[in-house]
Parts: structure tokens; sequence; C-alpha cells
């Protein structure tokens, strides 16, 4: 039974019991604690106001939201280490960092998956979606929405990137991933794990050449003073989870646990729109900054995807054969629609 089935079976035989009672008998005064990595003003700040003002209409401002911007809880992974125990309610977190947590969630960093926006909302929102949403609770969390964090692409100092030839030898930063370590290497690149915190530095001072990020990051962190090109790889793309700690969302009522679910949802709408606007916004910065931005060819894009494929292969086990199977399913799916 998927999570969303079973809060309405709990939903139904509540309001079975309880007919006579109040209409909001089952909503408590909540404070909901939610942290992440990214500052108020990113697009998660909207996705975190819609679902405020989704709570207020729902539960008559009996919920607040209580947002940490920054890692101010705590990074990714430690916010939701600290759901799954229970001290913390909910965390908007990158697949990426939590894979150590769930293995399946590597399927994501998986190289040049999906090809646009929308592919990734149709995947995310539809059957497989919902089949990664099914395995949180066994890490004692609950996967509310996906929203986004969006394409990456390389920018460097060194030339443009326009054919597989032109990656050879870079230094190129990469998370703390071994599925982005191993695509990157895989490239002919001298790819590098470092933390965030340390890339700009590493970019000024000539330790590294170039790094990969979606362009709200590009142009918030400002690396256009210290690279020169932008290729627009799109080599992949980063969902955010809407995660929520398990043993607390057993502590609500059916009510209130679909609240959760619809006002994320809602939250995810407002976001994905958001992301999207000032993603092409950042972009413009970027290229009035200075930057030289190109596409690759298509026939180039071909040969760099074909290079990448072993990656899926080398990762199957970690991940999941079936993971990954299932993923290709709905974009086949998707793709021929």
């Amino acid at each position: 039974m998927t999570l969303k089935s079973t809060i309405a079976a709990a939903l139904a035989a509540t309001m079975i019991a309880g007919m006579a009672m109040p209409a909001q008998a089952q909503i408590s005064e909540r404070t909901i604690r939610v942290s992440n990595g990214v500052a108020e003003d990113h697009p998660v700040g909207d996705g975190v106001a819609a679902m405020q003002q989704c709570f207020d209409e729902r539960t008559g401002g009996a919920w607040t939201l209580n947002a940490f911007w920054s890692s101010a809880l705590g990074d990714d992974l430690q916010a939701t280490q600290a759901l799954r125990s229970g001290t913390q309610e909910m965390v908007v977190t990158s697949t990426s960092p939590i894979v150590g947590i769930v293995p399946a969630l590597g399927v994501f960093d998986l190289p040049f998956l999906f090809a646009n926006e929308q592919e990734a909302d149709a995947v995310l929102d539809g059957e497989f979606g919902q089949y990664i949403s099914d395995m949180m609770p066994e890490a004692n969390l609950i996967n509310l929405a996906f929203w986004e964090n969006g394409f990456r692409n390389l920018t460097n100092s060194v030339r443009p990137v326009e054919s597989l030839e032109d990656f050879e030898g870079m230094r190129v930063r990469v998370m703390q991933n071994n599925i982005f370590l191993d695509t990157f290497q895989t490239l002919g690149t001298n790819a590098t794990p470092m933390a965030f915190g340390e890339v700009f530095t590493a970019l000024e001072t000539g330790a590294i050449d170039a790094q990969e990020n979606p362009y709200v990051t590009i142009d918030t962190s400002q690396f256009y003073e210290v690279q020169d090109y932008l290729s627009n790889t799109r080599h992949a793309y980063t969902p955010f989870m809407v995660l929520f700690s398990k043993p607390i969302w057993d502590s609500y009522s059916a009510e209130e646990q679909q609240i959760l679910v619809e006002c994320a949802e809602i939250g995810r709408d407002v976001q994905r729109e958001a992301s999207r606007a000032l993603s092409d916004e950042s972009l413009a910065r970027i290229q009035e900054a200075g930057m030289q931005v190109n596409d690759i060819p298509e026939e180039e894009m071909a040969e760099i995807r074909e290079a990448v494929q072993g990656v899926y292969e080398r990762n199957a086990e970690t991940i999941g054969q079936e993971v990954i199977d299932r993923m290709m399913a709905a974009l086949e799916e998707v793709r021929a629609q």
C-alpha cells in the first residue's frame, strides 16, 4: 500500500469514528521546524512560504512552519539524521547527500538521465517517484514531495567544452559522491572531490580549473569572477526531497498527515516555477558578467553520453539494478507519450 492510500484509509476511518466531533478536532497546535542548506532567497524559500500559507488555510493558523536556512541546524545529512531520530520534523535536502542512508537515491546522480524538466517532473510525480518514496519509511523518513534543485552545468577557466575531447585533463571539482567522481573520471578529467565551501578559493588560486552546478548556484556563488566559460552540459538533474521525520509523523492524525502531503505538493508547484524563473535570470546575469556560454552540438552530446554508459553498470550493484531498470522504464513510458 502506498503512502497516500495508507493516509486515505486512515483518514476515512478517523472521519467515520468522529463524525460528531468538531471539524478540526484532529488538528493540534504544532510548530514544525524545517531546515535546508540554502539561503532564504533561494526558490526553496518560495516553496516554504507556499507551504505555510497552505498550513494557515488548512489548520486555521494552528501550525507554524519555522524555517532555518544556510545549514543553521547542520548540513543536510546531519538534519536528515535528526529526522530519523525524531528530534527534528522536516528537511528539504538534495538526494545526493543522503545516498548513504538510502542507496537507491544514487539513481538521480547517474549522468544524462533526464533530457528536460518536463521529463523529470513526470517521472518524479509518477509511479517511479512513489516507488522511491515508499522506500523511505524503512529509513525512518517520509518523503512528502519532490522539489527541484535543477540541471547541473560545467564552468571552467581553460576552454569552452564543445566535445568529449575538451574534458581531457581538466581539473574539475565534484561533489563528494562516488557517482559524480566516476562520471568525470570517465570523461577524462582529473576529478577532485571537494566540499562546496572550498570551491571559490580553489578556482581563484588555480588549484582546480572547473566546477559544475546549476545556474542559480553559479550566479549566487559569483563563480563568474573566477571562471571564463560555461558549457551547457546538463549532465545531471538533482531533485530536492521534502523529508519528514517518521517518528513524528506517526504521532500525527491521519488528517494532519494528509495536510502535510497536500501542502508539500502545493509548495512543490510554487518552488519549481520559482526555480525555473530564477534559473533564466541567473543565466542572463552570468552572461552579463562576461562569461562565455555555449551549447554543445547534439552529435557531440551523443558521444559524451555514450562515453559514460559504463557509469550505470559500475554503480548498479550499489544503487540496485531494479531501481535503475524501473527508472529507465519510467523514462521510456514518458518519452512514448
